[in-house]
């Protein structure tokens, strides 16, 4: 992001979001007058996301308090701690422990959730609190909310720029198995997804911006603004949607205010072989839209929450609960263990529910441990997935490790411009990112303006073996152990002979691993 000189980062900011709820959005209308689609525009591609975020202070009443840093290095949400007792121990016993080892409350635990929420002096150290609680018998786990981000032949006229599915031999794969159909479930616990046409009312705050130069620059307040929404043309259809609900907003509209989340959504399940636009791995299966993330445009509007370990966890759960057989996580973070992430993996792939988890983008930047990542690594049934470029080879970020265990296309505009990046329809963004712009320029964003845009990243390799696991499901393949043992199984080995840190068992080949299972046409 390039304002003037330099890049916004987005900073720190003054107050408790999470703990004083802003006041809340208004939907005006489930209707809009109708998506502007621009079509291609082969932009530069986006650099893939590394977990960070826009530095911004709000300015208002409802100004946000700031992720704190640890002493560990990560972010974590200052003012919150999570906590699990143990399941024998009683509410007054929970509170006999809390009394005697901080002066914050339990707040009253929220859906989806089998922990809580200790509520502390935002001043207070939360992951000395962790370890403090965690030393206790009747704890099994306690940690602070630390912060979680994105990762970044068919008639269909723009499959020609989609070199990742043929890469996979999507093409013969669907000659089996075509597509998917409305009984599978794909949840995805992401930035939301442009599912719906909507007039929504917002109240958009004053805010600073923080450049990397130094300088500071002072955006006005908006005021109550009725923004736009318009269901993505190449994802919507009858009964295409299920069950969606937003973790950021505590409701049950994930609008996505970033298109991120629209961007992957498009690579598992985007209409296909219908004359518009682009192809997705598994069209027709129903899309889960799971806010757990939240973006620039969520803070300035004041939500009442922010894309943590607590919304991640609890998106995973209501994803296993109302029907999801599929989980895809383009969604990471570094830093310490998340306990109450591997609580919720864990529960869901009991339930039967698959997960496929980013492996990171930031190899450049130190290749970090995943944390998420590293969770897949550990349960049979969830997998943690790189990003492999144009001829096959390790995307320039992919990060690498013992955690990974599969790749597949994430795309590399290095040495290979746009050309070499993945393609689906999502907003256009020169109408989102308005505070990227200078102040007098910044203006009401727009979610009603669609193109289909090139990213990077393994957020947009984690969707394709999401997608190949729907075709799995729909074949009767339903244990998620059984489906990552195929997937591995039949996986083109790439690197060096077997597994490996790169690659994991290999990248994902939807045609051998649909015929090694016995299933051909």
């Amino acid at each position: 992001m390039v304002v003037a000189s330099g890049a916004i980062v987005l900073a720190s900011v003054a107050l408790g979001r999470g703990q004083s709820p802003a006041p809340g959005r208004v939907l005006l209308q489930s209707v809009s007058s109708g998506a502007v689609d621009r079509g291609l525009l082969p932009d530069e591609a986006p650099p893939p996301a590394i977990g960070g975020k826009l530095s911004m202070r709000a300015l208002g009443d409802e100004a946000v308090h700031a992720d704190r840093i640890g002493a560990s290095g990560a972010a974590y949400q200052a003012g919150r701690l999570i906590v699990k007792f143990r399941d024998e121990v009683s509410t007054s016993a929970r509170l006999s422990a809390l009394s005697a080892m901080s002066s914050g409350s339990i707040a009253t635990r929220k859906s989806y959730a089998n922990f809580d929420i200790v509520t502390l002096d935002p001043a207070e150290d939360a992951e000395a609190a962790a370890r403090a609680f965690a030393s206790r018998a009747d704890v099994e786990y306690a940690q602070p909310a630390y912060r979680v981000y994105a990762h970044f032949v068919p008639n269909d006229p723009l499959y020609r720029t989609q070199w990742n599915l043929p890469n996979i031999d999507m093409e013969r794969a669907w000659d089996i198995q075509p597509g998917a159909t409305s009984s599978v479930v794909v949840a995805v616990l992401d930035t939301g997804i442009a599912f719906q046409d909507a007039i929504v009312r917002y109240n958009a705050r004053s805010f600073r911006a923080f450049l990397s130069n130094g300088a500071i620059l002072q955006y006005p307040a908006l005021g109550t603004i009725d923004v736009p929404f318009a269901a993505a043309t190449d994802l919507r259809g009858t009964n295409r949607f299920a069950t969606p609900h937003d973790f950021i907003w505590e409701d049950n509209l994930p609008l996505d205010l970033a298109g991120h989340g629209t961007h992957v959504s498009g690579t598992i399940g985007q209409l296909t072989n219908n004359g518009i636009g682009t192809a997705g791995v598994a069209y027709n299966v129903r899309l889960m839209p799971v806010k757990v993330i939240d973006d620039a445009w969520d803070f300035i509007f004041g939500s009442p929450n922010e894309g943590t370990d607590e919304t991640v966890s609890r998106g995973i759960r209501y994803a296993a609960d109302n029907g999801a057989k599929v989980i895809n996580m383009s969604i990471g973070r570094t830093g310490p263990p998340a306990p109450v992430v591997e609580d919720a993996i864990r529960y869901a792939v009991g339930k039967g529910t698959f997960i496929a988890i980013a492996a990171g983008n930031a190899f450049e930047e130190g290749n970090p441990r995943q944390v998420i990542a590293e969770i897949a690594s550990r349960v049979e049934g969830a997998v943690s997935v790189a990003a492999v470029d144009l001829l096959h080879n390790r995307a320039f970020y992919s990060g690498t490790g013992t955690w990974v265990e599969l790749a597949a296309p994430g795309g590399s505009s290095r040495g290979f411009g746009t050309a070499g990046t993945i393609y689906q329809q999502t907003y256009d963004l020169d109408f989102v990112d308005t505070y990227d712009l200078p102040p007098a320029l910044y203006r009401a964003p727009r979610f009603d303006v669609l193109a289909f845009l090139p990213f990077q990243g393994t957020s947009m390799a984690t969707p394709h073996v999401s997608g190949l696991a729907a075709l799995l499901v729909q074949q009767g393949i339903t244990s998620p152990a059984a489906i990552e043992a195929a997937l591995e199984r039949f996986a083109a080995d790439r690197g060096a002979t077997g597994r490996d840190n790169e690659f994991g068992h290999g990248e994902i080949s939807a045609r051998n691993t649909l015929r090694g299972l016995g299933l051909s046409r």
